[in-house]
């Protein structure tokens, strides 16, 4: 079983740019897909980006696409997320996850493996 930290989270102001680093160990991230999903107060917590594996196809949530960038590493056994204009509304924390599928899915209930998340605060 694959296991999953986040980093690089922070505090910001807004039009700011982070770079979220997934590092996994146990396995190699690339027998999966993963996902980047947020989890705002007393919200739910959302898809924001995915990849797939191989073939480096990505997905990302509609308010975030041309601002966020995912990428993978598999020397490194990492996924990023590349963060730029920043906004207040994208302050929540941040969470990776792995799944064994064959494309990335907006369900966090299909991912198998998640982090601890990484808290990103956007101030205006």
């Amino acid at each position: 079983q694959v296991q999953l930290v986040e980093s690089g989270g922070g505090l910001v102001q807004a039009g700011d740019s982070l770079r979220l680093s997934c590092v996994a160990s146990g396995s190699t991230i690339s027998s999966y897909v993963v996902g980047w999903f947020r989890q705002a107060p007393g919200k739910e917590r959302e898809f924001v980006a995915g990849i797939t594996r191989v073939v480096t196809n990505t997905y990302y949530q509609e308010s975030v696409k041309g601002r966020f960038t995912i990428s993978r590493d598999d020397a490194k056994n990492t996924v990023l997320l590349q963060m730029s204009s920043l906004k207040p509304e994208d302050t929540a924390v941040y969470y990776c996850a792995a799944a064994s599928l064959a494309s990335p899915t907006m369900k966090p209930n299909f991912y198998d493996a998640w982090g601890q998340g990484t808290q990103v605060t956007v101030s205006s």
